[in-house]
């Protein structure tokens, strides 16, 4: 086992170090959501849906629904909901919302708004980065791993 000795200057150094790069797991702002391929998917227009327009999709469309969508989560969401969909608790697990009116009001309005809380930004405004097909899919991929 390797010991270090660390002056008082340099344990100032390293709580000073630790602090500045702890900081991007306390406010997730600094993410930048990524550009996500929607052209083989069903056109949904400007107008958004009250309610998720993909999930009666069938065969062939929904698998490349739930594709788009699940390499969309993974780019854009995965950093803080957890890989697979599975949240390590920073923020909600979001394979956990009802697949219906209520789940998707909830949606629609967390994916317009973001999150900021005490000025800090926890989540972007994600629709002013990703087209409603983009946004539709990750909340189909999200339901095709919910666990119910």
């Amino acid at each position: 086992m390797v010991k270090f000795k660390l002056n008082k200057i340099g344990r100032h150094y390293l709580i000073a170090l630790m602090s500045i790069s702890s900081f991007g797991v306390i406010a997730h702002g600094a993410v930048t959501p990524q550009a996500i391929d929607t052209s083989t998917l069903p056109t949904l227009g400007e107008e958004w849906t009250d309610t998720n327009p993909y999930r009666d999709e069938q065969g062939d469309t929904l698998k490349e629904i739930i594709r788009v969508g699940g390499s969309a989560y993974n780019q854009n969401c995965a950093r803080c909901h957890g890989l697979g969909g599975i949240s390590g608790g920073i923020a909600p697990d979001l394979r956990q919302l009802p697949a219906d009116y209520d789940g998707d009001e909830w949606y629609i309005y967390r994916v317009q708004n973001g999150a900021v809380r005490n000025g800090a930004v926890y989540m972007p405004k994600m629709s002013e980065h990703l087209n409603q097909e983009a946004l539709w899919s990750i909340r189909t991929w999200l339901e095709s791993v919910s666990e119910e």
